[in-house]
């Protein structure tokens, strides 16, 4: 369970993160939207590991591969933007959140039940 500490400053570096991928996130990847989903810090909170979501992309795999190779530059740009508030900035580790498939998923499976029960009750009202 994470420390208030360790809540506190993900939530810092979630929001400082977003600003970056919001100004100048189109050098890294043109015409994509990535949203910081959600943040977990080590208890040194020396080590960050950043949940991401993509948007108008249609290689997830590619756009972190493109992320994780500027993680030194946002690494830099999110040191420059919170060195007042942190002594020491986290190395940041880039990884997919792929809450929105799962929902995605989930809703086909339910909407597929539904249309079985639909069909099944039919059928029933059919025979009587």
């Amino acid at each position: 369970m994470e420390s208030k500490r360790q809540q506190k400053f993900a939530g810092l570096l979630q929001e400082e993160l977003a600003a970056i991928f919001q100004r100048e996130g189109s050098a890294y990847l043109p015409n994509t939207l990535v949203t910081i989903t959600k943040v977990r810090v080590s208890p040194d909170l020396a080590v960050a590991k950043v949940y991401l979501s993509f948007f108008n992309t249609n290689n997830t795999s590619l756009s972190l591969a493109t992320v994780n190779s500027h993680s030194s530059e946002i690494r830099y740009k999110l040191g420059s933007r919170i060195r007042h508030q942190a002594r020491v900035i986290p190395t940041l580790s880039f990884f997919v959140d792929d809450t929105n498939e799962y929902v995605e998923h989930m809703d086909k499976i339910f909407d597929k039940i539904a249309r079985e029960r639909k069909d099944t009750d039919e059928e029933t009202d059919e025979q009587q």
